[in-house]
């Protein structure tokens, strides 16, 4: 399996991203892979390395770009260092819907021009903030994104956030998965049932599900790491991808 490091311009400069590319002879679809609010780093690149074992191009950007080279986080202790979720704080809060959906526009357009890439749309997924952006691309992006997937993705509907991203569902061309974590604040029935509401109406195919597990389920080296929700996780991706990807 072959990886190499880019350099994607974006509106606000340039992410550094790295590809991953399935063995054998393409071209393939393409998966964009958003990480969690712990940032690109070698466990999202092996997740990446498992996507593209799949038979997907994959990409991994780094979200924080904005915020030039950042201190890499240790996930273990980001959310009870209050050092570091203040940081966290200011480089997540930078990701404003239009900031997120023009820089996902940028990836969609740098993956789709390759030549090892087919097909005019591309798959997405995300984990934990990468869930919520997931989404959001999903609602911005219109017919460039096919399928895409949120696992442990936190605020996807909000009742009195005008940010929230099931406001934005009836842009949304994509198939949805959502694959919540059964024992999360950020992502509750109430906003489940939200959220299957705004998707219904809105017409567009979804499947919203919980996980019995923690938030940060599927990410290895997450404290929250659950090896049983991480297969069923990928056996879903895997047939979201399969169904509705490799035929965009």
């Amino acid at each position: 399996m072959r990886r190499i490091d880019v350099r994607i311009p974006v509106p606000d400069g340039h992410s550094a991203a790295t590809l991953h590319f399935p063995d054998g002879t393409g071209p393939w679809p393409a998966v964009l892979l958003f990480p969690d609010a712990g940032g690109a780093r070698e466990t999202m690149r092996g997740m990446a390395d498992h996507v593209a074992g799949m038979g997907y191009v994959a990409m991994v950007p780094d979200i924080y770009y904005r915020a030039g080279e950042w201190e890499p986080f240790d996930v273990a202790t980001l959310f009870t260092d209050e050092r570091e979720r203040a940081r966290l704080s200011v480089l997540a809060g930078a990701l404003t819907n239009d900031r997120v959906i023009a820089d996902s526009a940028a990836y969609a357009d740098f993956l789709l021009a390759l030549p090892e890439v087919t097909g005019s749309a591309i798959g997405t997924t995300g984990y934990c903030l990468g869930g919520h952006l997931s989404l959001l691309a999903a609602c911005g992006l219109g017919n460039k994104i096919a399928a895409a997937a949120s696992f442990h993705g936190g605020r996807l509907a909000v009742a009195d956030d005008p940010a929230s991203p099931h406001l934005l569902a009836d842009r949304i061309a994509a198939t949805i998965y959502v694959g919540g974590a059964a024992d999360d604040r950020a992502f509750t029935t109430e906003q489940a049932a939200l959220l299957e509401r705004a998707l219904t109406e809105a017409g567009v195919d979804h499947t919203v599900e919980f996980y019995p597990a923690h938030h940060g389920f599927a990410v290895p080296d997450n404290p929250t790491y659950d090896a049983a929700a991480e297969a069923r996780h990928w056996a879903a991706l895997s047939e979201l991808y399969r169904t509705h990807l490799a035929r965009s």
